[in-house]
């Protein structure tokens, strides 16, 4: 089973293979959170900080159990509120 978020299809970079915590292998789908991002401001017209806090609260925020997809923010290394590593 993977699972998607509804409405980024774009943003899909592809699969990877994770452990589920009990000794398996699962597959979930890798989205780029950039390109959420930018889907966000031109779809719904939010300007960037306001695709941030919604992405942060509505998907990062969100677990669907094991399978839940996984965001990469390729370009941003660490939010400036945490600590660098």
């Amino acid at each position: 089973m993977i699972l998607k978020i509804d409405g980024y299809d774009d943003a899909i970079i592809g699969p990877a293979l994770i452990w589920d915590g009990h000794g398996r292998r699962i597959s979930v789908l890798v989205y780029s959170a950039e390109q959420i991002r930018s889907i966000l401001m031109d779809r719904d017209g939010m300007d960037e900080e306001e695709a941030r806090e919604f992405i942060e609260f509505n998907i990062e925020g969100a677990y669907m159990g094991p399978h839940t997809p996984v965001l990469v923010w390729q370009d941003d290394m660490y939010d400036e509120e945490e600590e660098d590593f």
